[in-house]
């Protein structure tokens, strides 16, 4: 929601007409001066929409007011040029309406379309957080990071890197709208207060790593590619068996870390829907496009979601920090989810993570069943999950 600057108007007033953390407001708006505001320059609120109302029999700006619970200033500031003691019937003013529900709906088939749409809407009701392309998929993609908080603790988040965990999406999507209610309404998230952990952390989401084979297993091949793609697929017509990349690559499988012996033991050794590790590591655009984003911002714990199982992984060759240990203990309790230390695959995101940055990284396999796993676990996945990524960006040890 955007308001012009009258003469007297800070951010600060802004913030306690609105009930909005100045913090936020100054983030939404990065190119003004909040100590040298300009009068009739535009300012971004966050966490409101416009909404039209139309003028009844007997309204004044004070009674509608008092009826939406709303100032009588915020009113005036929206409304520039109304005489409010002189509002005619049919004629419609702007309300301020404080965003209280998600916009995202997690329990859909959730594709690159449908992220996208749904990042440029939280963009503009939260200008406040950062977005960025990362990289692109083979087909050209994007892979956008969404960036939240200000604080020098850094904390990675992905999901999608198999096509048939698409549902990892949904759920890293419907975290990121909680978490971003959670602050611009001050409401806790399981007890837990936003606002401080924006101000200490730094969380980076990518909510689709593999976006072209998500596409695929939800709409199917592309037209130039159809012909190609279902005779990788061993003649099926059918993808939901499918975790590769468009080209057949398995992501998770594409870090160099113990790569040579996923090589050697995987019976895949060419272009295959799941399990080939590539003919080199790091050959693939959004394995690279992985490694780079972590390399330049030396994250200080990275979370990996995937499905399924109902368990974490956290270790690589003793390589893991002893806070790690302290994490997957707190995982558990909040959880149920069994805690893995090693687990004989290699490879893998988190792997070199830890091998990399000797830093505390986490694979976590949500929910149980065959993939792709069906939204009616949705619910029972997030109230699990939850618990755990608030954990990763508010415990410090």
């Amino acid at each position: 929601m955007k308001v012009k600057v009258r003469s007297g108007d800070t951010l600060w007033y802004y913030s306690q007409l609105f009930y909005i953390p100045i913090a936020l407001i100054i983030d939404s708006n990065p190119s003004v001066d909040p100590n040298k505001l300009k009068i009739g320059t535009e300012i971004d609120l966050p966490g409101f929409r416009e909404v039209d109302y139309s003028i009844r029999q007997g309204d004044t700006f004070w009674s509608i007011a008092k009826k939406w619970n709303i100032g009588v200033d915020a009113l005036l500031l929206l409304n520039e040029g109304v005489n409010a003691n002189g509002l005619q019937i049919g004629s419609t003013i702007i309300l301020p309406s404080r965003v209280v529900s998600p916009i995202v709906n997690g329990k859909q088939a959730y594709h690159s379309k449908i992220l996208g749409e749904d990042i440029r809407n939280l963009k503009k009701i939260y200008p406040f957080i950062k977005i960025r392309s990362v990289g692109e998929s083979v087909l050209g993609i994007d892979l956008t990071e969404i960036r939240i908080g200000t604080g020098k603790k850094k904390v990675h988040m992905d999901a999608s890197f198999h096509a048939n965990e698409w549902i990892t999406t949904s759920i890293l999507m419907t975290f990121i709208n909680d978490y971003l209610l959670s602050l611009t309404n001050s409401s806790p998230l399981r007890g837990i207060q936003a606002m401080p952990i924006y101000g200490g952390v730094t969380v980076s989401f990518v909510p689709i790593v593999n976006p072209d084979g998500v596409d695929l297993v939800l709409n199917g091949p592309p037209s130039e590619k159809r012909k190609e793609l279902i005779a990788m697929n061993r003649g099926s017509t059918v993808f939901t068996g499918w975790k590769a990349n468009i080209r057949g690559v398995d992501l998770n499988n594409q870090f160099p870390a113990k790569w040579e012996v996923e090589k050697e033991r995987k019976e895949e050794k060419e272009p295959a829907p799941r399990d080939f590790p590539g003919y080199k590591p790091l050959s693939e655009p959004e394995s690279i496009a992985m490694a780079k984003l972590a390399r330049q911002e030396n994250f200080d714990r990275l979370l990996a979601l995937h499905t399924q199982g109902k368990e974490f992984y956290w270790g690589y060759e003793g390589l893991e920090p002893p806070e790690a240990a302290k994490l997957a203990a707190d995982f558990t309790r909040v959880s149920g989810y069994e805690s893995v230390r090693y687990i004989d695959s290699y490879a893998g995101y988190k792997d070199w993570f830890i091998k990399e940055f000797k830093k505390a990284g986490f694979t976590l396999e949500l929910g149980k069943g065959i993939n792709p796993l069906p939204l009616s676990q949705f619910n029972e996945i997030y109230q699990d999950v939850l618990g755990i990524l608030l954990v990763s960006i508010y415990r410090w040890y």
